[in-house]
Order: C-alpha cells, then sequence, then structure tokens
C-alpha cells in the first residue's frame, strides 16, 4: 500500500511541474513511511512519484517507480495483488524471467506482454500508471470496485495523478475553486460523488476504467461493470459460497508484513476470523473499539468471539473526551469531507500502534448479502411513490409536506415526491442527508451562485437488474461503499501508514455471489454468509445488525456540542441531526484545512 503521483505532458516537463511532482510526493510520505522515490522519462515528458509501504517483499527490489525491458516500461502502483503468484506462474510459462518477488513486477510483466487488457486479470485492489517510452503513452487503472483511489487533472495537454486530492493541490499545479456539483453531492448524501470531487479541476478516475494518455489526449476505457445474474442454484450456492470466501480470505493474508483484523461484535469481521481459521491462520491479532456504558458498545462481544477463535485481541477503550482529543488529527487526515471515517481513523491507528502494517475489514458484506434495512425499505418507498404519482398526488403532496414537515426524514420524502418515481430517487431519499433545497442553499453559501440537482445516472436504477432488491444491492456497492466505506478506510487508514484490505468485495467472492438470484443471495439476516460459515458463534448468529460506529448522536448533543451548534446555525440549512451536523463540521474543516494549505 502505497501513494503515488506522476505528470505526463506532450513536450518536456518545466520546472514547476518537476518542484510540483516532488510536493506531491511529500504530500502522499504518511501512505509510504518506508520509502520514496521519483522517476524521470529520458525523453523528458513523464515523471512519477511513490511512496512505500512494504508489504510484499520489504526488501530494496520492492523500491519504486520501477523499470522493466530495459527502460521502455516504468510503474508506481499502488495496492495489493492477491493472484499475483498465479499470474507470474502464467507469464514464467511463456518465457518471462522475474528479478524480484513482487506483485509490482508482475504487472509491469503482465503489462508488457498484454497491454491494458492485462488490467482485467488483476484480482485485487490497485491505482497504478505505467509509461512506454517507446509509445511514449501512459495508462492510469484501478481496481473493480475503487478501493484504491486515484486523482487526475488535464491542462493543455499534461495529465497530473496523484493517489489524493490534497496531494493535487499541494503541487501547485491545480486550481483550489470548489466544484458545485462535488459539493452539492456531498451535501445530499455524506460524501463527493465519483467521478466528481470537490474541485472543479480534479476527477477521480472512475472504479472499472483505465484511462490512456496519448500525446496530450486522454480516453477512458470500462473493463469492468457489476452484474447480476440469476444462473446460480440453491443446492450449490452454500459451497460455492463458502470455498469463494475461504480462497479470498487466505489471499488477504498474503504478505511479508503483520496482518490483522477489525472486529466489531457482528457478523462480517466474525466470519473473516472463523474463515482465517479455516485456512491455517491462526492466533490472528484483533483489534476492536469499545464504548463502556453505551448501547453501541459491542466490545464484549468482540472480546468473546475472539477468544472463542484463539486470537491475540486488543481493545481501545473511546469515550466522549479521547474522542473529541482525535478531532484535531481527524481533520488534516481527511482528503475530501465525510459525514463518517472518525470511528476508522480511531481504529487504524491503535492497529498500527500494535504492531500490524495491513488489516482485514468485512466492508461490503452488508451490501452482497442483504444486510441492511434498505432492501426492503427502498422497494417499498419506491412503488409507494409509483402509486402516488399513478394517482396524479405525488407531486402536490410533496410540495405541501416540504413546507410544512417538522422533521428531516418528512422532508426527504416530500423532496423525493416532486420527482419522478424510480429506485435511484427512493434510496437517494433513504440514504440522503439533506434535501435539494437545503443541498443547494448550502452549496450557494460556498460558491454564491445557485445549483443544478445532481442526479443519479439512469443505469442505476434497477431496470437492469433482475429484481429491486438486486438494484439495491447494486447501488449501495456503487454508492455508499464507493464513496464512503471504501474511501473513509483508505484515507483513514492510510493516515496511519496501514493498509486496509476487504476480502467480501474480492472478484472471486463477487462473481460466485452475484450470479445468485436473489431470493438466495439476499435472503433476511444475511442467512447465506452465516450458512456458508457454520463456525460463527450462537451469540453472533442471534445478533441484530447494528452499525459500526460511534454513539456520534449522544455526543454531538452532549460534549461536542460546542464543536458543532455554532457551524449547524452559521448556514442556511437547519442541522438538527448530528449526522447533518457532522456534514457541515467536516466540510468547514476541510475548507479550513484547504485555506491553510494555500497559505503554506
Amino acid at each position: 500500500m502505497c501513494g503515488i503521483a506522476g505528470i505526463l505532458s506532450p513536450g518536456p516537463l518545466a520546472p514547476a511541474a518537476r518542484s510540483g511532482l516532488t510536493a506531491m510526493r511529500e504530500a502522499l510520505r504518511h501512505r509510504g513511511p518506508d520509502g520514496q522515490g521519483e522517476w524521470s522519462s529520458p525523453c523528458g515528458a513523464a515523471a512519477f512519484a511513490h511512496t512505500r509501504l512494504a508489504v510484499f517483499d520489504r526488501t530494496a527490489a520492492g523500491h519504486q517507480p520501477m523499470s522493466i525491458a530495459p527502460g521502455r516500461f516504468t510503474i508506481t502502483y499502488n495496492g495489493a495483488i492477491y493472484n499475483f503468484a498465479e499470474l507470474r506462474r502464467s507469464l514464467e510459462q511463456s518465457g518471462v524471467q522475474f528479478v524480484t518477488a513482487t506483485d509490482t513486477e508482475v504487472i509491469l510483466r503482465l503489462y508488457e506482454q498484454r497491454g491494458s487488457a492485462g488490467i482485467a486479470q488483476l484480482r485485487g485492489m490497485f491505482a497504478l500508471a505505467v509509461w512506454d517510452e517507446q509509445e511514449r503513452t501512459g495508462l492510469l487503472a484501478r481496481d473493480r470496485f475503487g478501493i484504491k483511489p486515484l486523482y487526475y487533472t488535464e491542462r493543455d495537454g499534461t495529465l497530473i495523478f496523484a493517489s489524493e486530492v490534497r496531494a493535487l493541490l499541494r503541487s501547485g499545479l491545480v486550481s483550489p475553486e470548489l466544484d458545485s456539483d462535488g459539493v452539492y453531492g456531498f451535501f445530499r448524501t455524506g460524501s463527493v460523488p465519483e467521478p466528481g470531487t470537490l474541485l472543479r479541476d480534479v476527477k477521480c478516475l472512475p472504479a472499472g476504467h483505465h484511462a490512456t494518455w496519448t500525446g496530450g489526449r486522454t480516453t477512458l476505457q470500462q473493463y469492468w461493470q457489476l452484474h447480476f445474474a440469476e444462473s446460480g442454484t440453491a443446492e450449490t450456492a452454500v459451497a460455492d459460497t463458502r470455498q469463494a470466501l475461504l480462497e479470498s480470505v487466505d489471499g488477504h493474508f498474503a504478505g511479508d508484513a503483520p496482518i490483522g483484523l477489525f472486529l466489531s461484535g457482528g457478523t462480517d469481521s466474525a466470519a473473516i476470523l472463523a474463515l482465517a481459521q479455516a485456512t491455517g491462520h491462526h492466533q490472528v491479532q484483533t483489534f476492536a473499539l469499545s464504548f463502556p456504558g453505551t448501547p453501541e458498545d459491542e466490545g464484549p462481544l468482540a472480546q468473546r468471539t475472539a477468544e472463542y477463535f484463539g486470537a491475540r485481541h486488543h481493545t481501545c477503550e473511546v469515550d466522549a473526551a479521547t474522542a473529541r482529543a482525535a478531532f484535531e488529527s481527524y481533520c488534516q487526515a481527511a482528503d475530501q469531507p465525510s459525514v463518517d471515517g472518525l470511528n476508522t481513523f480511531v481504529m487504524a491507528r491503535f492497529a498500527r500502534e500494535g504492531g500490524v502494517t495491513a488489516v482485514l475489514s468485512g466492508i461490503g458484506a452488508d451490501e452482497l448479502f442483504g444486510g441492511y434495512p434498505t432492501f426492503a425499505g427502498v422497494p417499498r418507498l419506491a412503488a409507494w411513490h409509483h402509486r402516488l404519482r399513478w394517482l396524479g398526488a405525488a407531486a402536490p403532496l410533496g410540495r405541501v409536506a416540504e413546507s410544512v414537515a417538522p422533521d428531516v426524514r418528512t422532508r426527504r420524502v416530500a423532496d423525493m415526491l416532486r420527482r419522478a418515481p424510480s429506485l435511484a430517487n427512493a434510496y437517494q431519499t433513504y440514504r440522503g442527508i439533506f434535501t435539494h433545497r437545503e443541498a443547494a442553499a448550502l452549496t450557494a453559501g460556498y460558491l454564491g451562485e445557485g445549483v443544478t440537482p445532481l442526479a443519479l445516472p439512469p443505469q442505476l436504477d434497477h431496470d437492469l437488474d433482475p429484481t429491486p432488491a438486486d438494484g439495491v444491492s447494486r447501488l449501495e456497492l456503487t454508492h455508499y461503499v464507493r464513496n464512503q466505506l471504501l474511501r473513509d478506510g483508505d484515507v483513514m487508514s492510510m493516515a496511519s501508514g496501514l493498509e486496509l484490505r476487504t476480502p467480501f468485495l474480492d472478484a472471486g467472492v463477487v462473481d460466485a455471489v452475484t450470479r445468485l438470484p436473489a431470493s438466495i443471495r439476499l435472503q433476511p439476516g444475511k442467512a447465506l454468509l452465516r450458512r456458508a460459515v457454520p463456525e460463527l458463534p450462537p451469540w453472533i448468529a442471534g445478533q441484530p445488525k447494528r452499525c459500526f460506529q460511534f454513539p456520534f448522536a449522544r455526543w454531538v448533543d452532549g460534549e461536542w456540542q460546542d464543536a458543532f451548534t455554532v457551524r449547524a446555525h452559521a448556514h442556511p440549512a437547519p442541522a438538527e441531526t448530528w449526522y447533518r451536523q457532522w456534514c457541515v463540521f467536516s466540510m468547514e474543516s476541510w475548507m479550513a484545512n484547504v485555506k491553510r494549505a494555500a497559505h503554506d
């Protein structure tokens, strides 16, 4: 896990570009505490930077940027490829000779042999750039789900990229001007929707895409898309799911550095621990947060589960005061604002101090196996909207309700009724933070202009999926997981130089599970997952679904009140819930960091 940056130019790089690259590398040092490097192409048109967190082959052989053939192909890469040994064997059989034991060289040799077509064969998480000196061509690529981030900007044919938005800002080559759609999208959903960012000139390379740069022109191509089918059968579903999970968990423990597990009191992380033991990974180091005296405290359950599986367990006790003390460093770590992330920040720092370099996380299980109330609630809300629309009552009811509604949820539903009925609109209502009018007013407060409503792309509605439940799963995976959970997970773990791994989002698991009918895959209580991991202890099986988060509502209304209400009252939209207050707080903190960076 690392930080990457680079510049591709139609002509030789100017001195300002070279100093900008060095500034980006310095801004990414927290992502790679084990080494750093810069490289410039012989033709002078390309330059890469890299900061290294050594997990595979921790020797100097893994130094990046890395070149081969001899010097034609150069890579800067962030991530982990779990099938690299298999790919290496295949390449060796075709006559390729390797000089390192790294997954980095496997990617580079694969690109040398197969070009951009080889990207689809990578099983893991990655963001990378490859330069071909002979063709004067650059390739940027990102993994299927966007587990690893990659941001870029284009100016006069020059492509500039980095692992974090703030690194691009630090380069001095990117304008800090805000993007209205990005700001609006953040207030609507609590995270900035991909492929946009909060900056007008910066985009996020979409998940499952690669981009080819040649002579000042960049072309995007999608190499993978989430697809739900109904080809699997009930007879083999459990066995196939278990086998895919076993292979994934075993693969995610690969590496030459200590690897641990984020453990809560719920099913997902307990399933990973059970599967780890089943694949021969014993005495795993597990890390949990505890909030003594609160209903959100899963610490005792996590401790019990860890002892059951013989793990080496570590508990971090957190109260309002200790969490508040983390605010400043958390806000400085935020690459873009988020309504969440503090929990991951505290947990990651605790795990890194505990001696591990990488951790496994249960992100993705709820979205694949139907663990959220959204799977039932969103289709019901969409169907109700359709009926009201057919009766001609939706829009009038929405206009009246929005003007008189006393609470947040009713205003969001009223806002939905004023739009065309769809699963996507129902989902946005269910998951949303502010209504359109409120988000537009907040955005205007930062940009001084009106905004156009940001709509979910039509292909994300359930028309392409076998059932509405599959449509919800798609929306959860491509919005909530991609824009919030994975982004927070990456930034907040890398702030402590920790690699976060997500075995439920492994290509083999996703392919095995998404071909199953929703009636099997999305049974209540994540029944398929529980049946695929029968080693789960009985106290886990009986637990209701709970989110891994701090007691935010209690603390925002109590010990943290002074930090949130002052900001909330200064804005044109009501922020009467903790998550709305957190949203405004996060945006204000991010803006303050941008202004400080501009004056440094």
